[in-house]
């Protein structure tokens, strides 16, 4: 989801910080929420962790370049999952920059572009869950169907942002398109294995009820809402 550097170029990247900022909004009035759920130490820990764990999917999982952009396996549903909506953003946030800022400096000029392509997708995730999970279900009684439309809702949403960077940047154009198609293709991969490992994380976490203790975790992954 990585978008290439010179598709939007310094005239039009100005778009790209409004739409982080506003991302970035949301994130900060979900952690709030979750604080008044689960307390700041929780907050800060489940961060941390899903921080480390995206910096290591973004390094050290599979990931190459593909037409506009890059397809990677982001996890960002099972992250939602394990760990809630404001501890996957801010991993998915922080975890980005340490890599831009460490491993990819040619990638800060896209951090405003890349950080909405992630985030948003979340929070629609997040408004989706709460459409089709009932209020008594808790996150580990999920089933294929539920855990398949998550997945799918996030990495079609992952999949629409990179499309419009890329038609904003550079326009309606043969090539531009061709990158685009191809990009989408590969990321088909993607959105056939993630459930899968959402299911499989899940299904640790139902068998190790106790790993719910210490506020590790949201605690919608054992009890409903």
């Amino acid at each position: 989801m990585h978008i290439e550097p010179g598709i939007v170029d310094s005239t039009k990247i100005a778009l790209s910080y409004a739409t982080a900022v506003g991302a970035i909004g949301v994130g900060l009035k979900s952690a709030w929420d979750t604080i008044k759920k689960q307390g700041p130490v929780s907050l800060i820990g489940r961060s941390a962790a899903a921080t480390a764990l995206v910096f290591s999917f973004f390094e050290v999982l599979p990931h190459y370049p593909v037409g506009v952009s890059e397809v990677h396996f982001i996890l960002g549903s099972t992250l939602f999952l394990i760990l809630g909506a404001a501890p996957a953003a801010f991993g998915l946030a922080f975890g980005l920059l340490i890599q831009g800022l460490f491993f990819a400096p040619f990638d800060l000029p896209q951090y405003g572009m890349n950080l909405t392509t992630l985030l948003v997708p979340l929070f629609g995730l997040q408004y989706l869950a709460k459409r089709i999970i009932a209020p008594d279900t808790a996150y580990v009684d999920l089933t294929y169907k539920q855990t398949f439309a998550l997945s799918t809702a996030y990495q079609g949403g992952i999949v629409a942002w990179v499309t419009f960077w890329a038609l904003y940047g550079s326009g309606f154009t043969a090539e531009t398109l061709t990158g685009v198609t191809t990009f989408g293709a590969a990321y088909m991969t993607v959105i056939l294995i993630e459930p899968l490992a959402d299911l499989a994380v899940l299904a640790i976490a139902k068998a190790s009820r106790n790993f719910a203790n210490g506020g590790m975790v949201t605690d919608r992954l054992h009890n409903g809402a």
